[in-house]
């Protein structure tokens, strides 16, 4: 039984900061000799981000933020007062998204929803958004909850995953599916290279999907396959950790190089299976977890550039929101139109070192052809 991606949704925070102006901050209260002032400036400027987004004001341009900065003196908050802000804040952003979903030129109405997934991995409270979600979108009490969380980039999949296999069993279950990330709130002002990597692409944002096995009226993603896989002997390269001050995020300056060697073998397995080959691939959604990553998948497959523009401009525009991202990649493919019957491998990298990749066919109904 086909299910789809009916409708994909986005939000962003309303605090935008230009990456120029970040890297201006760190290099003030960061660095410590002209060696690691060097360092953050060439790591910002080859960053391939222009702009990201933040629940704080902290690091807008001519602000000093309340979170991180006590006026010019920097602060180190604890992790209570960093997940205190995450609960006020996610909550806008995970119903902002379902209110998007549910109001907008959509498929289904709040009457239909059977399911709510919610994905996060920046985060925690109890009840928690998917009780959030319910609530405030005026849901069924009886609408069934889950929520994926601490998985990190790859987060997305399991839960489409998991909307997949409802909607497979029930031919009425209509999943309403959102992820938030707030991933700036746990900005660490260390020299280590590995938080310097990390400090300068996390980002800020919420993405959602309304997922049905019933016959889209409109342009529409069929799952078609996913499938795992886990890189060896690379735990150690990207993992996510709850500290005294925040998460702690290791992003090993080894990770595009791990990714790139393991490409091949990753999606030989897949391409066999489905019969399939790279040339039966028309886009790329990739996971833009840092410009480096990106441009070493491109050179490893010998892409064309227009096979990543999604996920370039979604680099460019918002950085890295975790797993959140993924999703405006596959909404920045749609809005730019896409052609009936053409094929999406989309991919995600997370702790473990896990790759998550999942096939899409785009689905035209036969009245819109």
């Amino acid at each position: 039984m086909p299910v789809y991606i009916h409708d994909i949704a986005t939000a962003v925070p309303p605090h935008a900061s230009r990456q120029q102006h970040i890297r201006e901050v760190m290099k003030q209260h960061v660095s410590t000799d002209r060696k690691s002032e060097a360092i953050i400036h060439r790591i910002y400027s080859q960053s391939g981000i222009e702009t990201r987004h933040s629940v704080i004001e902290d690091f807008v341009d001519n602000h000093h933020g309340s979170l991180f900065f006590n006026g010019e003196a920097k602060e180190n908050p604890g992790t209570s007062a960093r997940n205190k802000v995450y609960e006020q804040e996610s909550k806008k952003l995970f119903i902002e998204v379902g209110q998007k979903l549910l109001e907008g030129r959509t498929s289904f109405s709040k009457e239909d929803i059977t399911h709510v997934i919610t994905v996060s991995c920046t985060g925690f409270y109890a009840p928690g958004p998917d009780y959030e979600l319910v609530k405030s979108l005026g849901l069924s009490p009886s609408t069934q909850r889950f929520h994926v969380g601490f998985m990190g980039c790859y987060g997305a999949f399991p839960a489409m995953k998991m909307a997949q296999s409802f909607c497979t069993a029930d031919p009425d279950a209509v999943v309403l599916l959102v992820s938030a990330e707030l991933c700036t709130l746990h900005f660490q002002f260390n020299n280590d290279i590995d938080h310097l990597l990390s400090g300068s692409v996390f980002a800020d944002g919420a993405a959602g999907l309304l997922v049905s096995a019933q016959s889209p009226q409109k342009q529409a993603l069929e799952f078609q396959h996913f499938a795992s896989s886990l890189v060896p002997d690379a735990e150690k390269d990207m993992a996510w950790t709850i500290g005294d001050t925040g998460f702690n995020m290791v992003l090993s300056s080894y990770v595009p190089d791990i990714i790139q060697k393991n490409m091949q073998p990753v999606l030989e397995p897949l391409f066999q299976q489905l019969q399939l080959s790279k040339d039966d691939i028309d886009h790329w959604a990739l996971h833009p977890g840092g410009r480096a990553i990106l441009d070493k998948i491109e050179q490893t497959m010998e892409l064309q550039p227009d096979q990543l523009k999604a996920s370039r401009q979604v680099l460019s525009r918002y950085g890295n929101m975790s797993s959140a991202t993924i999703l405006f990649v596959l909404k920045t493919m749609m809005d730019a139109g896409l052609s009936p019957n053409q094929q999406i491998l989309s991919m995600a990298f997370g702790p473990g070192l896990t790759i998550e990749s999942g096939l899409l066919r785009v689905h035209q109904p036969e009245e819109n052809k």
